[in-house]
């Protein structure tokens, strides 16, 4: 009976490895590498970076790279749990381990080995299920007692016998009873299964838990901290709002503008092409092109002049009407970037420029409040389009907290820590600090690679709806251990005075025989209890039910009027604190070509990348960069990274 029960207890423990076992099989062991026009199949081994790999359809992509050739769909769903294939074209990056669909595709590598996304993936599983839980460390503790107190019951219980019958063969039955019945395997398995599954669990899905102590302040958490560009938003600008005149209609407004900006390398321009392109519109032939650093482009079409860029600009060729303006001061309004454009010496309408919400955002968010957790946004934007953002999430501004530097972030987070146990979720370096700071750290699987160090969870389909996911999965392993630990102890509770024979008054005995059974039983039942958490859906909200516990309500910080009275701004006083610690110098960059807060932003991530450079503030409107330094960055560095960025550096003050 012990035999047949650790043979159906190994053959379930089998089963808990299967994640590990599934992802090892999507490597595949060789590719064919196109060399001077020719394709050799290769080990896999043996690929460098930059090495062109044809993947034929229906193929597992045997590395990490960007398609250069051909277009296809990808199966990512062991990797990412996205079920959905996703489109693959010129310039789109592919996961070594999916599988190609009907398109032959060109990849050039980008990553080998030990350091492709499949990899990484293995790696921090095989980590997460070595690692002990505490809770795992509180059971090795009691086990440590508990088999000494069971030696120790069943010599009593033979000596009690002994005197009680004067049968040394009932004695030594009743003892052996004893230590059958005891034995700790189902304690022992308790823990370390339900973590295995689960951890193997959430990388089927694409959420990567580093250690199960994670799983456990994952699920105290009680409030979530979000960044919002490229988190809650997708972080590249898109055109949301056209609106043109009687001789200009939309569409025309749009091909116009898409010629005009063609030759333009401004984040807002790649939006309006990308839109043309989406729209299936031709671009306007434009000649005569000129960029007017800090203003706007200017160009002829048909040898008519065409301008675009802020209103100033445009007054310089014509006045704005009063609905044009309007309109215009409504996107602004609503955080959108408004940029004007002008045909012949008359205004020709406005296009609305912004970052957008995610699809999954606002449901997400929602998911997180049901759950019972407060929800807090976090960015560096200015009030107005945060506070905008929020509204469209399910935000209220109060859970809105706007113009904080990356020093800030972990500032507010330390601040939120005082009010209970908070989660970060994040996807640029900037977020680093406040991920680390953070009980957990959840970072977007899409985002820096630093981020995804700091981070205690990987999000790896960078989608915000796996946040909520991630917490009830640890709720789910966390219950299924307490589930497992108290089957465990009840049955030895129960069963070892039985196996004593304290019982014998009432005809009630245990056979070593059946104590046996009943403690192989045991262990097979902790262990498919386990495994039922193969089976569970954390993205399903089928279930959910706030804790008991309220969450902690964030105190707003009192309001203080801009100068201009349009909108509050919230100070943080802690924040400037932290910003001016070891703050060396500070340095004035003068830069010409900022048209927008888009610019700005370009501007303030390509310095604070730099080392040395703790914080920058950014005014296209001055056209300065305010650089604090933590030690000297030398200006041609500073001046490198501003240019990089396809802006131009008139001085630098010190």
């Amino acid at each position: 009976l012990v035999l047949l029960g650790k043979w159906l207890e190994a053959r379930a423990k089998r089963q808990t490895a299967d994640a590990i076992r599934a992802l090892n099989a999507l490597r595949p062991s060789v590719a064919r590498v196109l060399v001077d026009g020719q394709e050799i199949s290769m080990p896999v081994e043996q690929l460098a970076i930059g090495n062109l790999v044809v993947i034929r359809p229906g193929e597992r992509i045997a590395v990490d790279g960007e398609v250069v050739s051909g277009e296809s769909h990808a199966d990512e769903a062991l990797i990412t749990g996205e079920s959905l294939p996703v489109s693959k074209r010129v310039g789109d990056r592919v996961t070594g381990g999916s599988v190609n669909g009907e398109g032959l595709l060109r990849v050039r590598t980008a990553a080998i080995g030990a350091e492709t996304t499949l990899a990484r993936i293995i790696r921090m599983v095989e980590s997460a299920q070595a690692a002990k839980a505490p809770i795992q460390r509180i059971v090795d503790q009691v086990s440590a007692v508990f088999v000494p107190a069971v030696l120790a019951i069943a010599l009593v219980t033979f000596v009690g016998w002994m005197l009680y019958a004067g049968n040394w063969e009932e004695a030594l039955i009743n003892a052996v009873a004893v230590l059958v019945i005891a034995c700790p395997c189902a304690l022992g398995l308790a823990t370390p299964t339900a973590l295995l599954v689960g951890t193997g669990r959430g990388a089927q899905l694409g959420i990567l838990i580093k250690g199960p102590q994670i799983l456990e302040s994952t699920r105290r958490v009680d409030t979530i901290v979000l960044d919002k560009t490229g988190t809650v938003t997708t972080g590249e600008p898109n055109v949301v709002k056209i609106f043109g005149t009687r001789n200009v209609p939309e569409k025309f407004l749009l091909s116009m503008a898409a010629g005009l900006e063609l030759r333009s390398e401004h984040p807002l321009a790649r939006a309006i092409l990308q839109r043309a392109e989406k729209d299936h519109l031709s671009y306007a032939t434009v000649t005569d092109f000129e960029a007017v650093p800090g203003k706007g482009l200017r160009g002829k079409v048909a040898g008519k002049v065409i301008a675009g860029g802020n209103a100033d600009f445009i007054r310089e060729t014509c006045a704005l009407p009063d609905d044009l303006q309007q309109a215009g001061d409504e996107m602004s309004a609503d955080g959108i970037t408004p940029l004007y454009f002008s045909l012949a010496g008359k205004a020709a309408g406005v296009i609305g420029v912004s970052d957008v919400v995610k699809e999954s955002s606002a449901a997400a968010i929602a998911q997180m409040q049901t759950l019972g957790l407060q929800v807090v946004m976090l960015t560096g934007d200015n009030a107005a389009t945060a506070r905008h953002i929020g509204a469209a999430v399910g935000l209220d501004a109060d859970h809105v907290i706007a113009g904080v530097l990356p020093a800030g972030k972990e500032a507010e987070v330390r601040a939120l820590q005082k009010q209970g146990r908070v989660a970060m979720v994040g996807d640029g370096i900037n977020d680093a600090p406040a991920l680390t700071r953070a009980e957990t750290g959840i970072a977007i699987g899409a985002g820096a690679d630093v981020a995804l160090d700091a981070a205690d969870v990987v999000l790896v389909r960078s989608d915000l709806a796996d946040v909520p996911a991630a917490v009830r999965l640890s709720r789910a392993v966390v219950r299924n251990i307490h589930q497992n630990l108290f089957w465990a102890f009840f049955y030895n509770a129960i069963c070892i005075p039985l196996a004593a024979g304290v019982f014998t008054g009432f005809g009630i005995t245990l056979n070593p025989m059946i104590a046996s059974a009943a403690m192989s039983l045991s262990s097979v039942c902790v262990v498919t209890n386990a495994l039922r958490l193969n089976t569970f859906d954390p993205r399903s909200a089928a279930h959910d039910a706030p804790p008991k516990r309220k969450a902690p309500v964030r105190a707003s910080a009192p309001e203080i009027p801009c100068p201009t009275g349009s909108c509050p701004v919230q100070p943080a006083p802690e924040n400037k604190t932290t910003q001016t610690e070891g703050t060396a110098m500070k340095k004035t960059i003068h830069i010409e070509g900022m048209m927008c807060g888009h610019c700005e932003a370009t501007v303030k991530k390509a310095l604070e990348a730099l080392d040395g450079v703790q914080s920058a503030e950014v005014s296209h409107e001055k056209g300065t960069a305010v650089v604090s330094l933590t030690h000297d960055v030398a200006d041609a560095d500073l001046k490198t990274a501003v240019e990089a960025r396809d802006y131009t550096v008139t001085g630098i003050d010190a």
